[in-house]
C-alpha cells in the first residue's frame, strides 16, 4: 500500500503566450545539474472550437520545486500540411542517449468522421529546450492490430541497448449523446536502440470500469518489483461527472510484462475541493533529493495546471 502526501500546485497557464494559453497536460520531470525541467502539453486559445497544441517547459528548484523559469517559445515546430502533427505536438517523456535529448511525443490531426487522430513521435535536442523531429512520418502508427490512435509513449532506458516504452493505443469509437469518444488501452514496446520498436501486441492493464480508458504509465522499481501508476476513466459521460473522470491506478509487476492490478494500492485519489477534486490524472514519478515526487494534474485534463505528492515512507 503506497500513500502519497499532496503539496500543492506548481504551475497553471495563464495567458502566459498565444501558444501557452491554457493547459499543463502530461508532466514529464527531467534533472539538470542545477534545476528540475518539467516538460508538458500546453494549448492556444480555441478558435470555432478548435486549437492547435504545443509542448513547452517549466525548470523548478531542485529544493522547493518553485518555478523559476518558464519557457518563452513551444519545444519544437509543428508538422507541415498533411503531417502527423500539424495541429499538435504533445510531449510525453524524454529520454537521454548519446549526448542528446530524444522526445517522444504525441502528434496530432484532425479527422472527418472521427474528431482527431493521434500518432506517436520523436524529435531530438543537444540542449533539452529546442528539439527537431526526426522526420515528417511518425515513429509508431497505425497497424494491422492497431488501426487507430497510438499516444502517450512513456520511454525508459534501462541499458544501452535495453528500452522499454509503455503507451496507449485506440480501442474504439463509442457514440455519446453530442459526440464520439475514443477509447484506449495500455500497450508494451521494447527497442534496442530507442527508433526501432517491436511491439508485443498484448494489454497489458485489465479493464475496471465500462468502456475504460488507461493513459501514461509511470513506472518505479523498488527492490525486484515494478510498480506502475496510471490513470483511468469510464469511456463516457467523463468531463464533467466527477466519479467517471479520471482516478489513479496502480499496478505491479516483477518482469515488465505481466501486471497485477490493484487500484487499492495507488495511496492518492481526489482532493475534496479545490484543482483537483474532479479528477486527478496524467502521473509521472521521479526520484529527486531522495525521495519518490508524483507529479500530476488535476481538474479539466490539466487546464487548471499541475501538481505534486510526495511518497510518504
Amino acid at each position: 500500500m503506497f500513500k502519497w502526501h499532496k503539496k500543492g500546485r506548481i504551475f497553471c497557464p495563464d495567458k502566459n503566450h498565444p501558444w501557452m494559453f491554457s493547459h499543463a497536460q502530461c508532466p514529464f520531470p527531467l534533472e539538470f545539474d542545477d534545476f528540475i525541467r518539467v516538460y508538458f502539453a500546453t494549448r492556444e486559445d480555441y478558435n470555432n472550437g478548435m486549437c492547435r497544441a504545443y509542448g513547452g517547459f517549466v525548470d523548478l528548484n531542485k529544493q522547493t520545486l518553485e518555478v523559476i523559469n518558464v519557457s518563452s517559445r513551444p519545444l519544437m515546430e509543428l508538422g507541415g500540411i498533411g503531417e502527423f502533427d500539424e495541429f499538435g505536438s504533445m510531449p510525453i517523456s524524454v529520454v537521454r542517449h548519446a549526448g542528446e535529448f530524444y522526445l517522444y511525443y504525441v502528434g496530432w490531426t484532425r479527422g472527418y468522421s472521427v474528431p482527431y487522430d493521434w500518432e506517436i513521435g520523436l524529435a531530438k535536442s543537444t540542449d533539452g529546450e529546442r528539439f527537431v523531429k526526426v522526420g515528417k512520418g511518425p515513429l509508431l502508427g497505425p497497424t494491422l492490430t492497431e488501426p487507430y490512435l497510438n499516444s502517450t509513449p512513456v520511454v525508459y532506458k534501462f541499458s544501452e541497448h535495453e528500452w522499454h516504452m509503455f503507451y496507449h493505443t485506440g480501442v474504439q469509437w463509442v457514440q455519446s449523446e453530442d459526440k464520439l469518444e475514443s477509447q484506449y488501452i495500455i500497450k508494451h514496446a521494447t527497442s534496442t536502440n530507442g527508433v526501432d520498436w517491436n511491439r508485443n501486441d498484448v494489454q497489458v492493464i485489465p479493464f475496471k470500469v465500462e468502456n475504460e480508458c488507461q493513459t501514461t504509465p509511470s513506472i518505479i522499481k523498488i527492490g525486484d518489483e515494478f510498480h506502475m501508476f496510471f490513470c483511468y476513466r469510464h469511456g463516457l459521460d467523463f468531463r464533467y461527472t466527477r466519479e467517471k473522470s479520471y482516478r489513479i491506478g496502480y499496478a505491479s509487476s516483477k518482469d515488465l510484462v505481466t501486471w497485477t492490478r490493484d487500484d487499492s494500492k495507488a495511496g492518492i485519489d481526489v482532493s475534496e475541493s479545490g484543482w483537483d477534486s474532479q479528477m486527478i490524472e496524467y502521473p509521472h514519478i521521479a526520484n529527486i533529493n531522495g525521495k519518490f515526487i508524483m507529479f500530476y494534474c488535476g481538474n479539466h485534463f490539466g487546464k487548471e495546471g499541475f501538481g505534486y505528492a510526495e511518497l510518504v515512507p
